[in-house]
C-alpha cells in the first residue's frame, strides 16, 4: 500500500458520456471503467494501469466532489453535496449523472456532447491504494482505493500532458529500488554462499 499526496489528473477508460433527454437533460457516462488497462503511461518510464472495483467505494460516499468542465473550478457542472451529481460503482465503474446549471456555457457544452464533438472523461484524485507489479514485461499499477475530488468532461483526455506524464514515478520508482533491493539480496546471498562453499573446501583439505 502507498498514500500518493499529489493529485493526479487523467483521462482513465470510459464507457460512455451522453445527454439523457429523457432525464431533463442530465449529462450521463462513466468516468473510469473497471479492470480496463489504460493506454502505456509514463514516458521514458513506460506503465500501464487499471482501476479495480470498489476503487471509489468510500470517497462518493464521504468526500466533497464536483463534476466540472476540463477541470475548471469556474465551470462547475454539479456537486454531489448539493444533489445535482450523482455518482455510484456500478458492474462497469463509475456512473456520474450531472444535472448542469441553466447557464449559457452549460447549454453549449450540451450541445457539444450531443453532437459528439466532446465525448470523454477524465477524474482528479489522490491514490490512497496501489499495488506495482510486471506483466508481459511490462510494469503495471492496480489502483485499490482513491479520494476523488472532480470528475470532468474534458475536450482532450490527459493521458500523455506533461504533469501526467510524471504522476505516480515516485511510486513507481520506489516499487522498481524495492526490485532492485531484492535482486541485489539474492546475487549477495549467492555469493555469499560461494564464498562459505570454498572456505569449507579449504577447511576440508
Amino acid at each position: 500500500m502507498k498514500v500518493n499526496s499529489k493529485k493526479e489528473i487523467r483521462m482513465l477508460p470510459i464507457h460512455e458520456l451522453r445527454v439523457d433527454d429523457n432525464e431533463s437533460g442530465k449529462i450521463v457516462g462513466h468516468a473510469s471503467v473497471f479492470d480496463s488497462w489504460s493506454e502505456l503511461l509514463g514516458g521514458i518510464f513506460p506503465f500501464k494501469e487499471i482501476v479495480r472495483k470498489k476503487a471509489f467505494e468510500e470517497t462518493i460516499k464521504v468526500d466533497d466532489v464536483r463534476a466540472l468542465f476540463n477541470h475548471d473550478p469556474n465551470y462547475v457542472l454539479g456537486r454531489n453535496k448539493a444533489g445535482t451529481l450523482e455518482l455510484a460503482e456500478d458492474e462497469i465503474g463509475l456512473k456520474v449523472i450531472i444535472t448542469p446549471p441553466d447557464t449559457s456555457w452549460a447549454k453549449d457544452l450540451i450541445v457539444n456532447v450531443r453532437r459528439g464533438d466532446i465525448s470523454q472523461m477524465s477524474i482528479g484524485f489522490i491514490v490512497l491504494e496501489d499495488v506495482w507489479g510486471t506483466k508481459d514485461g511490462v510494469d503495471i499499477r492496480e489502483i485499490k482505493k482513491v479520494q476523488l475530488f472532480d470528475v470532468s468532461i474534458v475536450t482532450y483526455p490527459a493521458y500523455t500532458q506533461t504533469d501526467v506524464g510524471v504522476r505516480a514515478m515516485e511510486g513507481y520508482h520506489e516499487y522498481k529500488n524495492k526490485l532492485d533491493e531484492a535482486q541485489n539480496a539474492s546475487i549477495r546471498a549467492k555469493e555469499k554462499a560461494k564464498l562459505q562453499n570454498i572456505k569449507t573446501k579449504i577447511k576440508n583439505l
